[in-house]
């Protein structure tokens, strides 16, 4: 019998299952994050003032059955909101842990916050938890909720030979996007969300330089927009392999709009992934994901206007392209790119390189501690599209030996390979849900908190 929860990770994913053990009167959770600010995680506590969420206010809710809590909150708070609005998202983190002290100050016998940072989880008699100050927390169960990693360092970067201020690998780090001057140029790598995170920021502090956002497509996230005409939504699965899946959408989108058709599909999306074969998976991943995510994950209408203003003054240039060799120069970092479908390569004089390629995900690539030891005991195993951890589809990790584990699990970002759409709030928070009713042995949900 499960009655005590050890969960790794106190950002959005650690904090809600937590939350939800409370709130499903289930086992009593032990929430250890090695942030000092448990609840808030690197989304919602290293952002700018000035940035803002992605998805509109209405639907944050931090609960998939209180679906007007977020708004709830921010009314109380004295902030009105309307359909449209896209709140900041430092406000957003103070939401997730004005919840979280709430439930820990009211239930000190229910969950209990540790600030340290793990190292390993030992499976034997019971479940301990190993941080690295050497403290021991055993429980009945494990949850890996350790949300997105650092991008791993791109091909081509001699790290080593870099003076230290001319590569940021981690980019939301104060230091990457200080010390510039207004002649400097800036290279970010990548052109999705965090690319135009680290660009605004980079403009909120002043930064009059140039800004190269390069990918391999140099395609950029769009913008949401008003909701369009009613229409009915499809109402089952759609049955048809992802490739025929893409055709049936580009022609849905020509009668409802792009934006609709997409959107239509979210109820659906983990069981069309879960149906598709490993190969179709594969297809997708190789040839349609960078498309589907500038589609599906979409900028605040105002953020995408200060992104092309940026473009339209000349400050920020989207390249298509792949680097080839970057070397130190006498005058910053010479840069060697090759264009898209070009063969001659071109070259680039920056001041700073920032790595915003997006998470790893790769656990034979990764150095965080808990999960590097989990993978070399074979504990935990890569999922089939090296996506994060292999878990069934109640959330148990996989074990090399191809056995769930039902003493250990994982939540969000890292599952994406067995649920793919695990990114967003609205996928996640109906992640830890369903994973502490679980636990809880719940038939119920108390209504609020």
């Amino acid at each position: 019998m499960i009655e005590h929860v050890a969960i790794i990770g106190g950002g959005f994913s650690g904090s809600l299952a937590a939350i939800n053990l409370v709130r499903h009167d289930g086992p009593r959770a032990t929430l250890i994050d090695r942030q000092a600010d448990a609840g808030i995680g690197l989304a919602y506590g290293a952002a700018h003032p000035t940035h803002l969420l992605n998805v509109r206010a209405t639907n944050m809710s931090a609960f998939p059955d209180d679906p007007s809590h977020f708004a709830r909150w921010l009314e109380e708070q004295g902030h009105a909101i309307v359909g449209q609005t896209f709140v900041p998202r430092l406000l957003y983190g103070t939401y997730l842990r004005s919840l979280l002290d709430r439930v820990a100050a009211e239930n000190p016998d229910r969950l209990q916050i540790v600030h340290g940072e793990a190292v390993d989880v030992v499976d034997d008699s019971s479940v301990r938890v190993v941080l690295r100050d050497g403290m021991k927390i055993t429980a009945d169960a494990a949850i890996l909720a350790v949300g997105n990693l650092p991008p791993p360092a791109p091909g081509g970067l001699a790290l080593d030979a870099f003076p230290p201020d001319r590569y940021a690998g981690n980019c939301w780090h104060a230091a990457a996007t200080e010390d510039l001057g207004a002649g400097d140029t800036v290279l970010i790598l990548g052109t999705g969300l965090t690319m135009v995170d680290v660009a605004l920021l980079l403009e909120a502090k002043g930064f009059e330089g140039r800004i190269v956002a390069l990918s391999r497509r140099g395609l950029l996230p769009h913008a949401h927009a008003a909701p369009g005409a009613p229409f009915v939504p499809i109402r089952e699965r759609p049955t048809s392999v992802l490739s025929e899946r893409l055709r049936s959408l580009r022609a849905r989108g020509a009668d409802i709009g792009w934006r609709s058709a997409i959107d239509e599909l979210r109820p659906f999306t983990q069981d069309m992934w879960r149906a598709a074969s490993a190969e179709e998976r594969s297809r997708f991943i190789r040839h349609a994901r960078p498309w589907w995510d500038i589609h599906r994950h979409r900028l605040a209408p105002d953020v995408a206007a200060r992104i092309m203003a940026l473009l339209e003054a000349g400050r920020l240039d989207v390249l298509a392209g792949k680097v080839a060799r970057v070397e130190a120069a006498s005058n910053g970092l010479t840069v060697e790119w090759r264009p898209r479908g070009a063969t001659k390569v071109e070259q680039l004089n920056v001041q700073r390189i920032i790595n915003c390629t997006g998470p790893q995900g790769d656990l034979r690539r990764t150095t965080e501690p808990v999960l590097n030891r989990l993978t070399m005991r074979g504990a935990i195993r890569p999922d089939a599209a090296g996506l994060g951890i292999d878990v069934d589809d109640q959330m148990r990790v996989v074990a090399d030996d191809g056995v769930p584990n039902d003493r250990l699990f994982a939540l969000g970002p890292m599952t994406r390979g067995a649920f793919w759409e695990i990114v967003a709030v609205p996928d996640i928070r109906a992640q830890a849900w369903t994973l502490a009713r679980r636990l809880s042995n719940a038939h119920w949900v108390a209504e609020g908190l």
